[in-house]
């Protein structure tokens, strides 16, 4: 049947076939030599790539040899005793449960202290408002009694109901469904999950302009890290980004992961320093660049396993004494951070001359080459760090929000979150709670979140 196809096509039909087979075959050639040379890399890990720890495969735990003799005996640790503890019982033996002798107060020097303690009945506090109205017999108009401050008509959930939810949803993770049953079955409260949704809603405006005076913080720091990672909006895949500095964090979630967002952030606005890794898109934003050496640590190690001998573990030593320079940079001079610094740039120059035994080694120092001035910003700049690991500290909670919760219903409610994180891990650097720093956003009035059941 092939004969008779291809005598049906003529000349001209024939070429055209044996073309397009030669490009066929020159495209599987050349995936079939990629594939290839894959057989014969490592396996990326957490310890060689930017592969998550979450990611990698965990070998058994070896059994532990079983226990010869009695256990050592080891210090007694015990609970502190309240400093201030709300009653205080003086528990006195009447007769002597030997003798039956009597006993008085002076009989019982010794004593034996220590605390019971008891979460009291928890039950939402309500109050009824009556607005009282008439007609004024002055006048002869109607009238109507104002509103008590706080307790105005509308949504019947106070600041601290308010303050609550945002707390268990953006810090916990709890679902409206969880939460729904959480806030009936511990604190007594009964609620839907639309009525959470327009808290939410309502939440939006206080807490984005917390959120703008946080990213004007960042913004005008001269040093500012950065760092981004994946999140999902109502079923796509959007980026979710965060800038700090040493007093502020600011996030935000958007579709993009081009360089166009940190430009919108910056908003013209120049740091001297910008702390990131490699990605293309953290490049150009500062007077300067520290990548992260610690990603250059991984990359080294991924050199090492695919056989480079030469270039690779120099750099994976160079990199690792120019970390303990910053671990020792306090109690240096700062001429001696500039001889090391000198120092560093030497030896580096000294590898780079040297002939990488594998492709993955030449990789590496083609790489090296490209961000040759942004090694080691951080041995002469105090205020620098050596790797971006602030960042990616900051974006662990999120991570494990989208793991937990999926994704985001909708683009406000993913604002909103990037609002509240970034007002959160801003106060946390100060010393506050997560549930104090929304409490004074919500009820600013109000030092302090009131007792369940009451003063």
């Amino acid at each position: 049947m092939i004969r008779d196809e291809l005598r049906s096509l003529g000349l001209d039909g024939i070429i055209d076939v044996v073309v397009e087979l030669r490009r066929e075959i020159e495209a599987l050639r050349k995936e079939n030599e990629a594939l290839r040379a894959q057989l014969g890399q490592p396996p990326k890990t957490p310890q060689n790539s930017s592969i998550p720890p979450s990611q990698a495969r965990k070998s058994n735990k070896p059994d532990k040899p079983s226990r010869m003799g009695p256990p050592k005996g080891h210090r007694g640790t015990f609970r502190a005793l309240s400093a201030s503890p709300d009653h205080v019982i003086e528990a006195t033996a009447k007769v002597c449960p030997h003798c039956d002798h009597q006993l008085s107060d002076a009989d019982q020097e010794q004593v034996h202290a220590y605390d019971h303690v008891e979460l009291p009945p928890i039950r939402p506090v309500t109050t009824r408002v009556h607005l009282h109205r008439g007609v004024c017999p002055c006048c002869g108009k109607r009238f109507a009694a104002p509103a008590p401050e706080g307790m105005e008509p509308g949504s019947p959930f106070g600041p601290n109901v308010v303050a609550l939810i945002l707390y268990l949803h953006v810090v916990h993770a709890i679902s409206f469904k969880r939460m729904v049953e959480m806030l009936a079955g511990v604190f007594g409260l009964t609620i839907s999950q639309g009525a959470i949704v327009n808290i939410l809603a309502r939440a939006q405006a206080p807490m984005c302009a917390i959120a703008d005076g946080i990213a004007a913080q960042v913004r005008a720091s001269k040093v500012i890290a950065s760092d981004e990672t994946s999140a999902r909006v109502m079923g796509k895949n959007f980026w979710q980004w965060v800038w700090l500095c040493t007093t502020a964090v600011y996030y935000v979630i958007t579709d993009s992961r081009g360089a166009k967002v940190p430009v919108d952030f910056l908003q013209g606005a120049i740091p001297e320093v910008w702390v990131a890794d490699r990605y293309a898109a953290q490049n150009g934003h500062g007077q300067q660049r520290q990548v992260c050496l610690a990603h250059l640590l991984r990359d080294a190690q991924y050199a090492i396993d695919a056989g480079d001998k030469s270039f690779a573990p120099g750099l994976k030593k160079l990199l690792k004494r120019a970390i303990r320079v910053e671990q020792h940079r306090s109690g240096l001079k700062d001429n001696t951070l500039q001889q090391y610094y000198c120092a560093l740039y030497r030896d580096l120059n000294r590898l780079l001359a040297l002939p990488p035994t594998s492709e993955a080694g030449a990789k590496l120092a083609a790489a090296i080459n490209r961000c040759y001035y942004d090694l080691f910003v951080f041995v002469t700049r105090r205020d620098v760090p050596s790797t971006n690991n602030v960042s990616e500290r900051a974006l662990r909670p999120s991570v494990i929000f989208r793991k937990v919760t999926g994704c985001f219903r909708s683009q406000w409610g993913a604002q909103l979150y990037a609002a509240i994180i970034s007002l959160i891990a801003t106060a946390c650097l100060a010393g506050k709670t997560a549930l104090k720093a929304i409490v004074d956003v919500i009820n600013p009035t109000q030092n302090a979140v009131a007792s369940p059941t009451g003063p």
